[in-house]
């Protein structure tokens, strides 16, 4: 018996004795032996997963962007509209919603001051005409109009007409669209009886 304790208390020294010359402990030998990268066939899966994602992903996500441009653009115009009444009201004055077109804006101090400043809101201040708001600034390249702005001016009572007119508007204000989008591209604002705002979302080409 006392032999046998020699011999197990020798081969444990050993052990140990190994270990610290050699690799270290035998648990930290296991650990290394379980350790390992990728092989080229998961990365090549996961490249693929992920091409396919971005594929899927990144036409919703300008989608996404794009109507999120259309509905900002529409939501200014209308704001723009607002401001020109309840500014109307306020200085029981004559203001202008300015079109795009110099022509639509007509030739007298208001629609001279608006030039072509698209969604720019303009009053009347004696015989000259004050900027009351710049012009919207969503409409460029990705985001555009479909024909041109109606010019809607206010007077003190709050209610619009087209320039020019006599009787209040009732129709479109402004079409505001994307060419980059297949269906819902669309941003329509009209007015009814020259005080009600209904924008409208529609589908078509947009030049």
């Amino acid at each position: 018996m006392r032999v046998l304790s020699r011999q197990r208390s020798a081969s444990l020294v050993g052990a140990r004795r190994s270990g610290i010359a050699g690799d270290g402990p035998p648990w930290r030998a296991m650990a290394r032996r379980g350790e390992r990268g990728f092989t080229l066939v998961e990365l090549m899966i996961t490249l693929a997963v992920a091409i396919v994602l971005l594929v899927i992903a990144v036409p919703s996500f300008r989608s996404l962007t794009l109507s999120n441009k259309l509905t900002t653009a529409a939501n200014d115009m209308v704001n723009a509209i607002n401001v020109a009444r309840m500014e109307a009201i306020k200085r029981n004055a004559n203001t202008q919603l300015c079109s795009n077109s110099a022509s639509v804006n007509s030739a007298d101090a208001l629609g001279t001051a608006c030039s072509t400043q698209t969604g720019a809101v303009y009053a009347m201040a004696g015989a000259g005409a004050n900027p009351v708001l710049a012009g919207t600034v969503g409409i460029g390249t990705s985001v555009q109009l479909s024909g041109d702005v109606v010019a809607i001016r206010f007077g003190g009572q709050g209610l619009g007409q087209a320039v020019g007119a006599t009787s209040p508007y009732t129709g479109t204000v402004a079409d505001i669209c994307t060419g980059q989008m297949g269906s819902d591209n669309h941003r329509v604002i009209t007015m009814t009886t020259g005080s009600i705002l209904v924008v409208a979302t529609s589908s078509g080409a947009c030049p």
